[in-house]
C-alpha cells in the first residue's frame, strides 16, 4: 500500500500504536479475538492457521478455528540487511506480506519502502514449515524485484499466484502506473529474464471512455484467486488515514492470468471497471487491501477496516465469500 506524506496523524498513531502492541514480540503468546492488522494474508498448515501482516520484521498470529489468534514472534529477528542497505529509510517496519506454499516450502514476500516513495523493493523468504516454534530459521533470499525514482511502477503489495501450466506469477504495485503482473522464476527468487510487466489495472488512461481518467492513481494491494477464471481483488482510493480513510475493494475477473479484467458490466480494469466488492459499515470504515482463499470447503475473503468504535484502530475483517448466480463473489459486511 503506498504511504504517503499527507497520512493523517491521528490515524498514523492509532496504526502504529497497534504495530507497537502486537509486532515487536512484547506481547508474544497472548489470545486475542479481533486482531489489530493491517494488509492481512494467510496460510494454514496442518490443524492451525497462519496470519501475517503489515509490522515491525512482519506481524504474526496463529488460530486453530479463525477466531481467537495468538500473538507471535515477528518473522525476521532483525530487518532485512540487504533492504537496510538498499532502501533509504527502511528500518525493519515491513509492508504488505504474502504467503503460499509452493513446490515444499512456505514462501513468504514482503514490502520494503518508506512513506510516499516508490524508491522500494519485494523481499522473499522461505522456510518448510510455519510453526513459530521450530528451529529452521527463514531463508531470505533478498529482492525479487526494486523500483527507484524513475520507474512508474512501486514495488510493494505482492500477490502470488501459479497459472492453469503451473508457472508462478506476482502482481503487486501501488499508485503509480498502476498494478503490474511479472512471471517469476521457478523458485519465485526473481522475476523472470527478459523482464515482462504487464499492467492490470490503473485509473489513468488514454482514449475514450464513460469514466474519466482520475488524476492521481489510487489503486494498490491487488490479489488474484482462482475459482474457475481467474479474479482479481484491488483495493481504490485512500488507506492509512484512520476513519478519514476511503478504501474499498473491488472485482474484475478473466480467464488468463495475464487479463484483461474486466467488471460485472464489462469494463476492463485498465480503462475505469471495477466490480464493488466491499468499502465500510457500522463496524469498519474503508475495508479493503484484501485476500481470498480456499480453506476445508469454504472460500474466506480478509482485509483490515478502521474500527468506528476504537478512534480508527485497524482491525481484521474476515467474512466467507460466497459467490451470485452469474459467478461474481459475494461478501457479507455484517
Amino acid at each position: 500500500m503506498k504511504r504517503t506524506l499527507f497520512i493523517g496523524m491521528l490515524g498514523l498513531s492509532a496504526l502504529m500504536s497497534g504495530y507497537a502492541q502486537q509486532g515487536e514480540g512484547v506481547r508474544k503468546g497472548r489470545i486475542v479475538r479481533e486482531p489489530l492488522v493491517h494488509d492481512p494474508v494467510m496460510a494454514k498448515e496442518g490443524d492451525t492457521y497462519y496470519l501475517y501482516s503489515t509490522g515491525h520484521n512482519v506481524s504474526s498470529f496463529s488460530s486453530k478455528d479463525l477466531s481467537e489468534w495468538t500473538i507471535r514472534h515477528g518473522v525476521f529477528s532483525a530487518p532485512p540487511q540487504w533492504a537496510v542497505d538498499s532502501i533509504k529509510g527502511y528500518e525493519g517496519h515491513t509492508w504488505a506480506p504474502d504467503i503460499i506454499y509452493y513446490k515444499g516450502n512456505y514462501h513468504l514476500f514482503y514490502s520494503c519502502s518508506t512513506f510516499g516513495k516508490n524508491t522500494s523493493a519485494i523481499g522473499h523468504a522461505y522456510r518448510k514449515t510455519l510453526n513459530p516454534d521450530s528451529d529452521e530459521p527463514w531463508t531470505d533470499t533478498g529482492a525479487v524485484i526494486v523500483s527507484h525514482s524513475h520507474d512508474n511502477f512501486n514495488a510493494i503489495d505482492p500477490n502470488i499466484v501459479i497459472d492453469e501450466e503451473g508457472n508462478p506469477w506476482m502482481t503487486f504495485g501501488s499508485f503509480w502506473g498502476g498494478i503490474q503482473l511479472v512471471r517469476l522464476t521457478e523458485d519465485l527468487t526473481s522475476t523472470l529474464k527478459p523482464e515482462k510487466l504487464y499492467t492490470i489495472c490503473t485509473r489513468q488512461f488514454e482514449g475514450a471512455s464513460d469514466v474519466p481518467s482520475r488524476s492521481v492513481n489510487s489503486v494498490e494491494a491487488p490479489f488474484i484467486f482462482k475459482h474457475g477464471g481467474y479474479y482479481f481483488f484491488v483495493s481504490y482510493d485512500f488507506c492509512c488515514r484512520g476513519l478519514k480513510s476511503d478504501y474499498k475493494v473491488v472485482v474484475g475477473r478473466s480467464t488468463r492470468v495475464t487479463g484483461p479484467y474486466v467488471d460485472k458490466d464489462g469494463r476492463e480494469l485498465t480503462r475505469g471497471g471495477g466490480s464493488l466488492v466491499v468499502d465500510s459499515n457500522d463496524e469498519f470504515v474503508a475495508i479493503g487491501h484484501s485476500a481470498a482463499y480456499h480453506f476445508d470447503g469454504k472460500d474466506y475473503f480478509m482485509a483490515h477496516g478502521y474500527s468506528l468504535s476504537e478512534d480508527g484502530v485497524s482491525k481484521l475483517f474476515f467474512r466467507e465469500m460466497t459467490w451470485d448466480e452469474e459467478g461474481w463473489p459475494l461478501v457479507s459486511a455484517e
